[in-house]
């Protein structure tokens, strides 16, 4: 279990769900209900043996998260929970349900879970590709590959592609030079086209981020010179390529404070580019839209979630501008 706050709602709540599930359930101390479905649930996630996290908000200690949260989904009352899954929030429910429907309503969404709910040793997870193809990331950059073959035009499948390719270059180099020959071609739709401008400055960030300074360096350079905007620009690349994205924001914010204009208003389009890459593309429409990044409730729509985190950097990008 682990407690969800501003400073760590990317990473243990957003980018852990892209591993495996995590539960987030919103309580206040003074709330009845909230007492009693705790301990259900603690006791689910030993049970489950790690097929999902569970993550606890104080809506009272984070009122800004909770808020947004709420305000999307429509919901007025806690506790409240939501599932979060491959970084979205996909399903939910709210008050203090019996134990039976909690186990249900896991049962959705984790692999293995129907098996638990009868009292039987779990079972494993059906791959999506077959064992000969691999799994995790190259299993997926297989995937993407065969969609880009059979869409060569398709901007959606280009993206998807370079987007596997960069996150696997934080531990694969190689990868790095093959998105930068499946970028080089479609260069001209940066121009047109945020998404393309938001994956190159992130390929830009991946490949300099070999050559950068060691952080220690960075931060001596830093102190030394509050306005050594290279070494903060540096820092922010590597924590970029990393996967750090508000990390990288907050150097990147930094600059922007002292000079708007650094560089070509560089640091301006590198903060644009990381807010592009964590935005979340709305719902398509239709009968199958609900449960693909929206939250579907008990006699409610399913609506865009907002992100509290997004917002918060849109507003300082928004106050260091004007």
């Amino acid at each position: 279990m682990i407690d969800i706050t501003l400073q760590n709602f990317e990473a243990d709540l957003i980018n852990a769900s892209m591993q495996q599930p995590v539960l987030l359930d919103i309580w206040a101390p003074w709330c009845g209900p909230c007492k009693s479905l705790g301990p259900v649930l603690e006791k689910l996630e030993a049970e489950y043996g790690g097929s999902f996290i569970l993550a606890k908000l104080n809506s009272d200690e984070q009122p800004e998260i909770a808020g947004q949260l709420s305000q999307a989904f429509g919901v007025r009352s806690i506790p409240f929970c939501v599932m979060f899954n491959q970084g979205q929030p996909v399903d939910g429910f709210v008050g203090a349900i019996p134990e039976a429907d909690i186990r249900g309503f896991l049962g959705k969404h984790i692999a293995g879970a129907d098996a638990l709910e009868g009292d039987a040793e779990p079972v494993e997870a059906e791959a999506e590709l077959p064992p000969e193809e691999g799994s995790g990331l190259d299993a997926v950059i297989t995937k993407l590959h065969q969609a880009l073959q059979l869409a060569p035009d398709s901007d959606q499948a280009q993206l998807d592609y370079l987007k596997v390719l960069l996150t696997a270059g934080r531990d694969e180099p190689a990868r790095i030079a093959e998105a930068r020959e499946v970028f080089t071609p479609l260069a001209t739709k940066v121009m047109v086209d945020g998404r393309f401008a938001a994956v190159e400055h992130w390929l830009k960030a991946a490949e300099a981020a070999p050559k950068a300074r060691d952080p220690r360096t960075l931060a001596a350079a830093i102190s030394a010179n509050k306005r050594d905007f290279e070494a903060r620009f540096e820092a922010a690349q590597a924590l970029f390529a990393q996967g750090h994205l508000t990390a990288a924001m907050d150097e990147l914010l930094e600059i922007l404070m002292r000079d708007k204009s650094w560089n070509q208003e560089l640091a301006r389009k590198t903060y644009v580019a990381i807010l592009e890459l964590m935005t979340k593309p709305a719902p398509k429409g239709g009968p199958d839209a609900a449960g693909k990044g929206a939250l579907e409730l008990t006699g409610k729509a399913a609506v865009t979630p907002a992100d509290p985190v997004l917002d918060q950097y849109r507003r300082k990008l928004s106050m260091a501008l004007f």
